[in-house]
């Protein structure tokens, strides 16, 4: 059987669109879409009636105002927004690649929801959990292996969260020296994710920021020049944002260590490295992995997830406590880490997401991981040579040498139509194709960043290639096309506002939209 050729490159696509109001406004009085009886006669004389035993401080004043909707039009009301919505198991979502994100095995997600997970506690007994306790222990040292550190945390939830924790480690460490007034600066790069920068700042770190040079590479006569007494840290991502690798990032790690700073590694996205480099190799005596990333873990809209963090054996008892270890007989938590920089979230991390990478390296062993990187580097760069000769696009710095991802550049195309990256942003999304353009400030003017993983076929990409070729022809033939975009997509073109930058103005709860924005007493 000969295989079905389609003729279109690019797919016939239009979103539902329903104008769903959100579930508060569906509210009707009175309706139900559960009955919970009361306990009844047997059950009060065993157990009590389930209610008695709250303390009075417990207790409501009065009931929560909770939208009350029958159960059918509860499941249409998610429905319909699930058919407004993109995603990686909806389409081609090489746009953010593991950001958002690449094929989750199916059977996994089976897996978590096993109630033998989602109905533990975490403050159950440990004799009763060991072998969760055992699931954690040796995703710990399949984490060791992979990155060469000594030891890991699964407590961060995300990456952010593990950058404020190593962070919080390079000020407890310099502290316990007696230099924490003095080493008072953290060096990192422009094109390392933001949160390197925020996060030490957090912690009351002053900044300093290397920028590339006309290669595209952080420089190194530049970390020469600021590196000092005062240099606490230096924290980087490599590949940077960009898809660089670079080379020389063991000199730079020397460098701070020769000047007494603690180095650790953005290790969020590790689709192309896994198999091939290591954060001990590299000089690190920290790294992060985001497990909801290259581990293949939803990253589940910003948390929960998990931002796994590894150190060596001189900083693990700085490490967030509890740690699971083993004792060649059970399995325990351990508390009592001398230095520990405590909790940096409550309890012992999401087992969900922890459970789901565990399967997923377990199914791959080690010579499918490195697969997954190799496959991962040939698709980015199938992608690369491809897109560089769309009309307009181009790929800033070092030409040729790039890892899992590519920060692109719409730049000429802008000049020469007036069509902008958001311009195409919109437009994709007429073709049911997910894209991203940049973090601020777009230190690549007009940007789009692409990272197509290991998840995709040839016949994928090519249908995300088509998309962007289509754009480019319409641009420069009839720019206006572009310009009024989105037409099929149930998103719309924002009016200029400063809604998101204006904090007055957020209504991240319905009770606060009633204030702000419904009553209008609390607007005067």
């Amino acid at each position: 059987m000969k295989p079905i050729i389609r003729k279109e490159k690019v797919r016939d696509f239009h979103q539902a669109k329903w104008n769903e109001p959100i579930i508060f406004e569906l509210h009707t009085a009175g309706e139900k879409g559960v009955e919970i009886p009361l306990a009844n006669e047997n059950v009060i004389n065993e157990v009590g009636d389930g209610i008695s035993a709250i303390p009075k401080s417990m207790v409501r004043l009065e009931k929560p105002k909770l939208p009350e909707i029958s159960q059918a039009r509860v499941l249409r009301h998610y429905l319909r927004l699930s058919q407004e919505t993109l995603g990686s198991d909806f389409n081609v979502e090489i746009g953010q690649g593991t950001c958002t994100m690449k094929y989750i095995p199916k059977i996994n997600e089976m897996l978590v929801r096993n109630p033998k997970i989602m109905e533990l506690h975490p403050l159950q007994a440990e004799s009763t959990v060991q072998g969760t306790l055992e699931i954690i222990h040796n995703l710990d040292l399949c984490m060791r292996e992979i990155s060469g550190l000594d030891a890991f945390s699964f407590q961060p939830s995300g990456g952010t969260q593990a950058l404020f924790a190593m962070a919080s480690i390079v000020r407890k460490y310099h502290e316990d020296r007696g230099e924490g007034d003095q080493r008072d600066e953290i060096i990192t790069t422009i094109f390392s994710h933001p949160s390197q920068a925020a996060t030490a700042a957090v912690k009351g770190y002053k900044i300093i920021t290397l920028h590339p040079d006309k290669e595209g590479f952080p420089s190194l006569e530049k970390l020469k020049e600021v590196v000092s007494e005062r240099t606490a840290g230096f924290v980087v991502a490599n590949p940077e944002d960009t898809g660089i690798y670079n080379p020389k990032i063991k000199e730079f790690t020397k460098i701070v260590h020769d000047a007494g700073g603690i180095c650790y590694y953005d290790q969020a996205n590790a689709n192309g490295l896994l198999g091939i480099t290591r954060a001990k190799e590299a000089g690190f005596d920290m790294c992060f992995f985001n497990l909801h990333k290259t581990f293949a873990a939803p990253h589940m809209c910003g948390g929960p997830a998990t931002g796994a963090l590894g150190v060596t054996e001189a900083l693990k008892q700085y490490l967030p406590a509890p740690i699971v270890e083993f004792d060649g007989e059970n399995y325990t938590l351990n508390f009592d880490l001398a230095s520990s920089i405590g909790k940096v979230r409550v309890f012992h991390g999401v087992t969900q997401t922890i459970l789901r990478a565990y399967a997923w390296i377990r199914s791959l062993g080690a010579d499918g991981l490195k697969e997954v990187a190799e496959t991962a580097v040939l698709n980015n760069n199938y992608l690369y040579h491809k897109i560089i000769k769309i009309r307009g696009a181009s790929a800033p710095y070092v030409v040729g040498q790039r890892l899992e991802q590519v920060r692109y550049s719409w730049k000429k195309l802008t000049d020469e139509t007036g069509i902008t990256t958001e311009d195409v942003q919109r437009r994709m999304t007429d073709f049911g194709l997910h894209y991203w353009t940049s973090h601020h400030p777009y230190i690549v003017p007009q940007p789009f960043t692409l990272e197509p993983t290991e998840s995709y076929s040839k016949s994928d990409l090519d249908e995300y290639i088509h998309a962007l070729e289509e754009i480019s022809k319409e641009a420069y033939e009839n720019p206006t096309l572009v310009k009024n975009a989105p037409y099929n997509s149930t998103i719309h073109q924002l009016v200029e506002n400063d809604y998101l930058d204006n904090p007055e103005k957020w209504c991240i709860t319905w009770r606060l939209y009633q204030k702000k924005v419904l009553n209008p007493v609390y607007n005067q």
